[in-house]
């Protein structure tokens, strides 16, 4: 359950509170998950929305499928997947979510959550209250245009899915797959042609509709055509164009 510090004004915890409050402000991640376009006071307005930060360990859920909707969530650091169970029992992987990126949104509609997010490594989450994100978001525009910004990428994310799976071979999803991480990393001041895989080619898989050993045939394939360079979860985009290739190719047969 998400908390908000109720202490005596001089103890330590209502200084973390008003420590935490500052976090926006501050954070070097502001400008991928927050509105950049604010003045000094309206930042001030954004620092009222993060109430605590919850530390995720591997393989811990953050939120799990049928759980109350309380928060939205953004990712301070490390990396989730979300899954739903499918009608016969198996996990689907759903989607992946990085530094700067938000989980939770799946719970807005029918104030529970229809999926579960997992950390892949420990993580860090900043936790506002959905409520706290509505009143706000009354009082500045820039934020609830941020809001419908992030629900509108939450759907064309889905329909680029669909499209995948609809439309492109394994090589393709794969190669796409890259790509996306790839323009992610690079998004957060990260190298855009060399980063971890921090999920596993099963996982991979699982997301892209693809068997383990397709996934693993495709990115050796990838190796061969002089792409990618693989050392296990470590991967380095050698051919950035001849990736992009790959993707346009299937995007023409649409």
């Amino acid at each position: 359950m998400d908390m908000t510090y109720q202490d005596d004004p001089a103890s330590p915890s209502q200084a973390a509170s008003r420590q935490l409050r500052q976090a926006c402000s501050n954070c070097s991640l502001r400008e991928l998950c927050l509105p950049v376009k604010v003045d000094r006071e309206q930042l001030a307005v954004l620092d009222e929305l993060v109430y605590t930060r919850r530390r995720i360990r591997k393989g811990d859920s953050l939120f799990r499928t049928s759980d109350p909707f309380q928060s939205l969530y953004a990712v301070r650091s490390g990396f989730f997947k979300t899954t739903v169970a499918t009608p016969d029992g198996r996990s689907q992987v759903t989607g992946f979510m990085m530094a700067g990126e938000f989980l939770g949104m799946d719970g807005i509609a029918t104030d529970r959550h229809l999926c579960d997010a997992v950390a892949l490594e420990d993580s860090e989450v900043c936790a506002m209250p959905f409520a706290t994100v509505e009143s706000v978001a009354w009082r500045l525009a820039p934020l609830a245009r941020h809001l419908h910004r992030l629900l509108a990428q939450e759907i064309h994310r889905d329909s680029g899915v669909m499209l995948m799976l609809g439309s492109m071979r394994a090589e393709e999803r794969i190669a796409l797959f890259l790509q996306d991480l790839s323009r992610r990393h690079g998004a957060r001041g990260y190298s855009s042609t060399e980063f971890v895989l921090r999920m596993t080619r099963e996982e991979i898989g699982s997301y892209l509709g693809l068997k383990l050993e397709t996934v693993s045939r495709c990115l050796s394939r990838l190796g061969e055509l002089g792409l990618i360079e693989v050392n296990q979860k470590r991967i380095r985009i050698v051919d950035a164009a001849g990736l992009s290739a790959h993707v346009a190719a299937a995007r023409m047969r649409v």
